[in-house]
């Protein structure tokens, strides 16, 4: 296989972080319109990633977050995002650079994208292959979603109702699926 020394892996994962970056500004400006809400997965060992010491033990390698109903003074700028979020009833400020995003959901339209994180100084290899492959259109299938979030609701939040009867005999609906898009879709033959 020839060497690809333009590294158009790398071109393509850097704009479509910019797509996360642009969804991220507007909605710092505007905030979210309609029922759209987005899980952001990152990659906490990631150099510049800054949490408190209580998130860093609790989320050692990896988290996500929740941006939908409370956030507060998102500041979005080239290389990475700044949020405020309460996590068990404590207000803590995140600052994730882009580089550290991992995953990107909004369920409510059914789009992700999941990237691979590369730190400085890792070496072509297993990994190495894993980051040629860039970043992925992925299904937003509940099954599927690769960035699942942990438990980040309030303590005061209400327990969920329990199904009636009725709904508890019912079959489950099947969750809908995303489609996965190829560019060869959009290729002139």
């Amino acid at each position: 296989m020839p060497q690809d020394l333009i590294r158009y892996d790398i071109l393509v994962q850097d704009a479509l972080r910019g797509v996360v970056r642009k969804v991220l500004s507007e909605v710092a400006k505007t905030g979210l319109p309609g029922d759209h809400h987005f899980y952001v997965s990152f990659d906490t060992t990631h150099p510049g990633v800054r949490l408190s010491g209580r998130l860093r033990q609790r989320y050692p390698t990896e988290m996500t977050i929740v941006l939908q109903h409370q956030f507060w003074d998102m500041q979005v700028d080239d290389a990475h995002f700044e949020v405020g979020l309460s996590f068990g009833g404590i207000p803590e400020r995140l600052y994730v650079p882009l580089s550290a995003v991992k995953g990107f959901v909004d369920p409510s339209v059914e789009f992700g994208l999941q990237f691979e994180v590369a730190h400085e100084g890792d070496e072509e290899g297993e990994e190495g292959e894993a980051a040629a492959e860039g970043p992925r259109l992925v299904p937003t299938e509940a099954s599927t979603i690769p960035v699942e979030p942990k438990s980040e609701k309030p303590e005061t939040a209400e327990p969920a109702a329990a199904p009636s009867e009725a709904e508890a005999e019912k079959p489950a609906e099947p969750a809908p699926t995303a489609t996965v898009l190829s560019l060869d879709k959009f290729r002139k033959k």
